[in-house]
């Protein structure tokens, strides 16, 4: 229920114009209030505190939603942010939160968050400083832009007298929910990436006929679409359980296995649509970019496979397939 009427107005409203409107530092008001006055921000609320109470196996499919639309506002952060701000007395700030699992005090004395997402966007950020759960207003923080194209992403600065005190020890979650909902949004981007691609293909006509009909390129989308249903299972995996937050093994998982599939697939879509498929003009960019920035957000497959492996080691004496259903959560019913 949730999902399609979450749908209904990401198909109305998350269009590729706006998209590349926000890119251009046009307002997100309208898709933003549509989201927030609908409610959708309080699924993970408990519903005595009015919020719909749902797991994270039902977030899942919104996750990928958010992602199959390139949505350009931190609605998957803001909707986690109710979860990790559990234990705080206070309730959630009103406006577009973001969530930040890295930062340092630098010798300055002023607090970097380094590629934050969202960061240009954002009124506030949860951040994760050493363990500690920090909410700070963006308003008050140093914005830097990554530089790259259409990058909502950006560095932020805080000095040291706007930080206040820790809400709560729970800093490290921060960096695995951020880490799963980005590995959701793989999932859901790939999946785009790889329709519009299909489509593409069966459009496209050379030497007479689709160029989808020829084995070469047969070969290509099949190897395309066994990364996207990977990353879709690997995904899910990561929303499983019966947990407040994602468990942070299987979240390592899903990341690792979702960042992985990133290269080849937009490797073989944009191969595939050849010249075309560099172009501002064409819709297939808005998801690639955001696929590539994606995989090195909260730690790319490297940082996230080096988790795994050294949980895998302390194991000696256990198999692959004995470790993965031994330390990732059952599927909730």
């Amino acid at each position: 229920m949730f999902t399609e009427a979450i749908e209904k107005i990401l198909s109305d409203l998350c269009t590729p114009a706006l998209v590349r409107a926000v890119e251009g530092a046009d307002s997100a008001a309208t898709l933003w209030s549509a989201l927030e006055d609908s409610g959708f921000l309080e699924l993970l609320t408990p519903e005595i505190a009015g919020g719909a109470g749902l797991a994270l196996n039902a977030l899942l499919p919104i996750f990928v939603a958010f992602g199959r639309c390139a949505l350009p506002v931190p609605a998957a952060q803001s909707i986690a942010a109710r979860a990790l701000l559990r234990d705080c007395p206070s309730a959630p700030p009103s406006g577009m939160v973001t969530l930040a699992g890295t930062a340092c005090r630098q010798s300055d004395g002023l607090l970097c968050v380094p590629r934050v997402a969202f960061g240009l966007l954002a009124d506030f950020a949860l951040v994760n400083l050493e363990g500690e759960l920090l909410l700070l207003d963006c308003s008050l923080a140093r914005r830097e832009s990554t530089g790259v194209h259409g990058s909502q992403c950006a560095t932020l600065y805080w000095p040291q007298d706007s930080l206040g005190s820790a809400i709560g020890h729970n800093g490290e979650e921060v960096r695995v929910f951020n880490a799963a909902i980005h590995a959701a949004a793989i999932a859901g981007a790939m999946e785009q990436v790889l329709a519009m691609t299909l489509e593409y293909c069966n459009d496209r006509v050379q030497f007479g006929k689709a160029i989808g009909k020829f084995q070469a390129v047969q070969h290509q989308l099949s190897v395309m679409a066994e990364q996207v249903a990977a990353a879709r299972i690997a995904a899910e995996l990561a929303f499983s359980g019966d947990f407040q937050v994602p468990d942070r093994m299987a979240t390592a998982i899903a990341k690792a296995r979702t960042s992985m599939a990133v290269p080849q697939v937009t490797a073989i879509a944009h191969a595939l649509f050849g010249a075309i498929g560099v172009t501002e003009e064409l819709d297939l960019q808005l998801f690639t970019r955001r696929l590539h920035e994606w995989r090195i957000s909260d730690g790319s497959e490297t940082w996230w496979n080096g988790i795994v492996g050294q949980a895998f080691l302390a194991q000696p004496d256990t198999c692959a397939s004995h470790f993965v259903r031994q330390v990732t959560p059952s599927p909730s019913a």
